[in-house]
Order: structure tokens, then C-alpha cells, then sequence
């Protein structure tokens, strides 16, 4: 018999229905209930269609400079996974090298 395992978010929308407050769980987690996000990036791949659908969502609280490491430490996990789900560790090192290239462009490590 399978396991089944379900993630749950929960957005707040303020009037102009841009997001106030994300949260989410999992059955999985090592936490119990609702825990609190201020940016989200969802990539599902349509098995039928064959392309990439995402969500993405970010809070009005979300600071650029926090943005400017979250997004550095996405194209970190981006390698992370293509290098375990292909077993291709050359092209995986494009992502850690753009990352870093990333990061000298924005400044993101000089913070004085």
C-alpha cells in the first residue's frame, strides 16, 4: 500500500488580493501546524502537456535583500536536485558557478 503525504497553504489576500500572510504545513514536516512563509516559488511539471506551470508569491513584507538570498539559494537547490535526479554532476556545477556569479553581481556577501 502507498503512503500519501499532503502540504497545505494557506494565503491571505489583502483587497487588491496581493498576498498578506502565507503559511504552510505538511503531514511530513518536523513541526506541527501552520508555519509562515514570506515568499513561496511552486514548479509543477504537467506530465499531458509537458511544461512547467509555477506560483509564485511573495509578501509585501518581503525585503529585497531577503529576496536577493532567496533567490541565491534556489539556483543552489536547482543544482542540488538536477544533480541527484540526473547523476550529472558537470552540468549541476553550471548552477553552483551562476550562483555565485549571482551573487558577486548583486553584492550579496559585501554587506558591511
Amino acid at each position: 500500500m502507498s503512503n500519501k503525504s499532503e502540504i497545505k497553504f494557506l494565503i491571505e489576500l489583502d483587497d487588491n488580493k496581493m498576498p498578506e500572510k502565507i503559511q504552510w504545513q505538511a503531514d511530513d514536516a518536523d513541526f506541527k501546524g501552520m508555519k509562515e512563509s514570506k515568499t513561496m516559488m511552486l514548479s509543477l511539471w504537467d506530465k499531458e502537456d509537458k511544461v512547467t506551470l509555477g506560483i509564485d508569491l511573495w509578501t509585501k513584507e518581503m525585503l529585497v535583500d531577503d529576496m536577493n538570498l532567496h533567490f541565491y539559494q534556489m539556483i543552489l537547490k536547482l543544482g542540488d536536485t538536477y544533480r541527484k535526479s540526473t547523476s550529472n554532476p558537470e552540468i549541476a556545477k553550471m548552477f553552483d558557478e551562476f550562483a555565485s556569479q549571482f551573487a558577486d553581481k548583486i553584492k550579496l556577501f559585501d554587506k558591511k
